[in-house]
Parts: C-alpha cells; sequence; structure tokens
C-alpha cells in the first residue's frame, strides 16, 4: 500500500510539473501582449500549484472518516453554494459559474462533484443491498444526483453537469444498483437534459458545429481546428518544450482548456500518449488502493475519485482532437485554473488518506492478533 500511495504521489506531482511548464509556454505571448508581462499567468499559476500541492498533504493526514460524518451537512453547503452562484454571480462568457475569491475565481461545481461523490459513497455503505430497492434505496441517491447536476446544468455549465451524472451512476452501478434502474434513470436524465441543453445557443451552436465537423458538413470550430493544426505540427516527437507556434494567439484557450495541443505540439505523439498512460496509471493505482480501503465507504470514495479524474482527462482528449463536442472540461493537474487544480488535488489527498488509513488499520489488526497469541 506504501508503495501504491507514493507512485500516486510522485505521478501528479509530474503532472503538475509537466503542467506548469506548459502553462508558462502556452501563457508567455498572451501575457505579454495583455499584461505586459511575460511571467504574468505563470505566476498566478505558481501560486495556485502551492495552494494545491499545499491542501494535497494536508487532506492527505485527515482521516477520511472525517468526510462520511459531515457529507450531508458538506452537500447542503454546497447546494447553497451552487443557487447563490446562479443568482449573484457575474456572467463570464454567457455563463455565472464562478465566484470572485480575490486571489482566484472559484467555481462551485468542481466542488460540487467531489462532494457529491462523498456523500454517494456514504449512502452507498449506509443503504447497503437497499440500493437495489427503487423505492427504499435508489431513489435517495437519484435525488442528489438530479438536483446537483441540475443546479450546474442553468448556469449554464452542460459539461460538469455531464460529468457529475455519470460519474455518479458509474458509482452507483459500482455500488450495487440494479442495472434497470440504471438505464430508466439515466435515458430520462438524457432526455431532460437534452431539451435543456437546446435552450442555451451556446450549446447548440456547439452541437450543431460537432455535427457538421463529423459529418463532414463545415469545418470544426475555430479552438478545435487551430487544436488539431498544434497537435499535427508536433508529429511523433514534438517540436521541444517551449516551442510551440499555436500558443501565440492561434490556439484560444492554448494555456486552459486546450492545453492538451500545446502539449502535442510540443511533446509529439509520444509525449501526448505517455500523460495518457499515467491518467490511466492513475486511475489503476486509484482503483487498487480503494480496493484495499478498509470499509465500503473507503472503497466507493476512492473509486468515485479515480473515475471523476481519469474521466475529465480523456474527455479533455477527446475535445482536444475533435471526437467530442468542444465543452469547458480542463485537463486534470495540468491546465490553468486555480480551482480545478486544487480540487483534483484535494481528490488525490483523500485517496491518500485512504491508503495511509489503511496500513494503519492492518497494522492495527496485526498488532491485535499477535497481543492475542494466535499464529498467523
Amino acid at each position: 500500500m506504501k508503495i501504491l500511495g507514493r507512485t500516486l504521489l510522485v505521478l501528479v506531482l509530474v503532472l503538475i510539473i509537466l503542467g506548469a511548464m506548459l502553462v508558462l509556454s502556452a501563457s508567455s505571448t498572451y501575457s505579454e501582449i495583455r499584461f505586459n508581462n511575460l511571467y504574468f499567468l505563470f505566476k498566478s499559476h505558481v501560486w495556485k500549484v502551492i495552494g494545491a500541492i499545499g491542501a494535497l498533504i494536508i487532506v492527505s493526514l485527515i482521516p477520511y472518516d472525517f468526510y462520511k460524518k459531515y457529507s450531508k451537512h458538506l452537500l447542503i453547503g454546497i447546494l447553497i453554494v451552487l443557487v447563490a452562484t446562479f443568482l449573484f454571480a457575474p456572467k463570464l462568457k454567457g455563463a455565472a459559474r464562478w465566484i470572485d475569491l480575490g486571489l482566484l475565481r472559484f467555481q462551485p461545481s468542481e466542488l460540487a462533484k467531489l462532494i457529491l461523490i462523498i456523500h454517494l459513497a456514504q449512502l452507498l455503505e449506509r443503504k447497503g443491498e437497499l440500493i437495489k430497492d427503487f423505492k427504499h434505496g435508489f431513489k435517495y441517491a437519484v435525488f442528489w444526483v438530479v438536483v446537483v447536476s441540475g443546479l450546474v446544468l442553468i448556469q449554464p455549465n452542460v459539461s460538469t453537469s455531464m460529468i457529475i451524472v455519470l460519474t455518479s451512476f458509474t458509482l452507483l452501478y459500482v455500488g450495487g444498483s440494479r442495472v434497470k434502474h440504471l438505464l430508466g434513470t439515466t435515458g430520462a436524465i438524457a432526455a431532460v437534459g437534452g431539451a435543456v441543453m437546446l435552450l442555451f445557443s451556446h450549446s447548440r451552436e456547439r452541437l450543431a458545429g460537432f455535427y457538421t465537423s463529423i459529418t463532414g458538413a463545415g469545418e470544426p470550430n475555430t479552438q478545435v481546428l487551430q487544436a488539431k493544426i498544434g497537435l499535427g505540427s508536433g508529429g511523433f516527437w514534438g517540436v521541444g518544450l517551449g516551442h510551440s507556434r499555436q500558443s501565440d494567439l492561434f490556439l484560444p484557450e492554448s494555456f486552459g482548456d486546450f492545453i492538451f495541443s500545446v502539449l502535442g505540439e510540443e511533446l509529439g505523439f509520444i509525449g501526448a500518449i505517455t500523460v495518457l498512460l499515467i491518467y490511466l496509471t492513475v486511475f489503476v493505482i486509484g482503483v487498487l488502493i480503494s480496493k484495499k480501503a478498509k470499509d465500503n465507504f473507503g472503497k466507493l470514495l476512492g473509486f468515485g475519485i479515480s473515475f471523476n479524474i481519469v474521466l475529465s482527462a480523456f474527455i479533455n482528449a477527446g475535445v482536444v482532437v475533435g471526437a467530442l463536442p468542444t465543452t469547458g472540461i480542463t485537463l486534470p493537474f495540468i491546465s490553468f485554473g486555480g480551482t480545478s487544480i486544487i480540487i483534483f488535488s484535494v481528490s488525490v489527498g483523500i485517496l491518500l488518506s485512504i491508503a495511509r488509513e489503511t496500513i494503519l488499520f492492518n497494522k492495527n489488526t496485526l498488532d491485535k492478533i499477535e497481543q492475542s497469541g494466535i499464529e498467523v
């Protein structure tokens, strides 16, 4: 278990350090033109990285049982924040998703994903076999999924809402829910969610643009087109760190949601594949840690967190290569952005807490067996 925890920490730190290097490369031109300072956004990102690593360390030392006790309180709290964000937050790019905290813009939906995973893990453990019963178990879990994803959807934040539903329903499946309940509820949510998506102009435009691009009836939008050019320019080995040309204002959001394109351009196909393999490895390690947890809450919480990380990573990559409609999903640990890197780091801190608590539990169990005189 120690090896798993240490390997996980090293891989995450590699992604964070690589992310800082890519943010420096991708944001320098924009920073120079917008702020007259080549390192403006990079310095901002470094402070967020320091905060994220600090949060990871602190959370890893907190017994994960703590979250079980207060999961419902945390969930109700974040629901209030989501409502306040929708009602009072200023609109940026047509959406009210952020709260300005001074040092950074906080995006409550990112925290809502993590808190919902915590509460569902607690609920699944508490309900046990009752989760197979729609009336006495399953409907309570779905209620919270619908409320959280619905509040995120109306911001509007369609992509994060979809990730919340996908992660939650995968966790419910792993937790023992019946497939027929999951399929029926998924169909209903998809129908309602799809109808709501069509109400927002930016969602309609993205879906229409994606459809025309995959059918050959039109070109991808500017971001995806420039992202593909960047990926293609990298070839197999890449042009080298710091030598991206697409980040010179050709590719919008090159240091944010589309940083995977800069990664592919500078490190090539081999670098892009390596990073995706790191995400897969993080997921596998997370699953192994969760399987060995001392209780079902730890098992389910660890799986939910691990799945959320890998799902976000592959959706981001899928958008950049044009396989999925454009979303606002960041590349975990790498993209510029305070809320994302901090919440993902906190998530890894919880995984490390699960690993640490499992080691302590096993040690205490072994000590009790030895003290009882039973041969092992």
